[in-house]
């Protein structure tokens, strides 16, 4: 897929990713060539245990791939130190937290961590960018509310504010939509779009939604047991990767809709 013009905030070269022990190697995927451009909201889908996590981890720095590189706005991963990636790069994850009992502005606040003193003193400008956060997120009325008393989709999108006040170019969310239901897991992906476009920052999340994905995302990331493919929905749809994600006794996928059905 060509991306002449455009900045390419992430960029993987004959990316091969999975586990290796001295015994053994297991190759999860392989020959992932990929450009995530500024600006745009890319969706990762693929089939349960298809390997969606360990490409994330992988992306992140989490575990190292088998073999091929992964750039960072055209340096090297591995080149990163930890702060400088925390300052490119924030990771928002399905994982509870730790503590609730911190307020929603606390929360979102320590997304600043990678620019504060070692005490970690917000300054005006922390301040303000927590407050910007927060405003684009449309947290204003729960902004001293504690998280514990938070739904999950409102403490989903304060988790989507902290990464936002990291202010890095990147965001990769690992199933931002888990636990919600339709109404709010369209409202969870119609703001990542919309904050992709107001603050130019590349958003990567994985998914199940694969039907709101195609309707929202400006390009996807299909992960399949042969390969992974990258490219725009319609182009996706036109060569017919959806209707190989799952075995078709069950479902098909249904290319004038864009959308899945059950078979009766």
């Amino acid at each position: 897929m060509t991306k002449a013009n455009k900045h390419i905030v992430l960029k993987t070269n004959d990316l091969s990713i999975g586990y290796q022990s001295k015994k053994h190697t297991a190759v999860i995927a392989q020959h992932i060539n990929i450009e995530l451009v500024r600006g745009e909201l890319i969706g990762l889908v693929g089939a349960n245990g298809i390997g969606k996590s360990t490409l994330l981890r992988t992306l992140t720095a989490l575990q190292q791939p088998l073999s091929g590189t992964i750039d960072l706005n055209g340096k090297s991963l591995n080149s990163y130190s930890n702060v400088a990636l925390a300052k490119t790069m924030s990771l928002v994850l399905t994982e509870q937290l730790v503590s609730k009992n911190l307020s929603v502005f606390e929360l979102i606040a320590l997304g600043r961590q990678p620019y504060t003193n070692w005490v970690g003193n917000l300054n005006e400008e922390d301040i303000a960018i927590v407050n910007t956060s927060i405003q684009n997120t449309n947290l204003n009325d729960l902004k001293h509310r504690k998280c514990y008393e938070l739904s999950d989709g409102q403490l989903q999108k304060v988790m989507i504010a902290r990464a936002l006040a990291q202010d890095t170019d990147l965001i990769i969310l690992d199933e931002p939509t888990t636990h919600l239901d339709m109404y709010h897991k369209a409202y969870i992906l119609k703001l990542l779009q919309l904050l992709a476009k107001e603050t130019n920052k590349t958003i990567l999340f994985s998914s199940h939604e694969i039907d709101l994905a195609i309707q929202l995302c400006h390009t996807m990331v299909v992960m399949t047991t042969d390969n992974v493919v990258y490219d725009s929905p319609c182009n996706l749809i036109d060569q017919g990767i959806f209707e190989t994600l799952f075995p078709k006794d069950l479902i098909g996928f249904d290319k004038q809709t864009g959308s899945f059905r059950v078979k009766k």
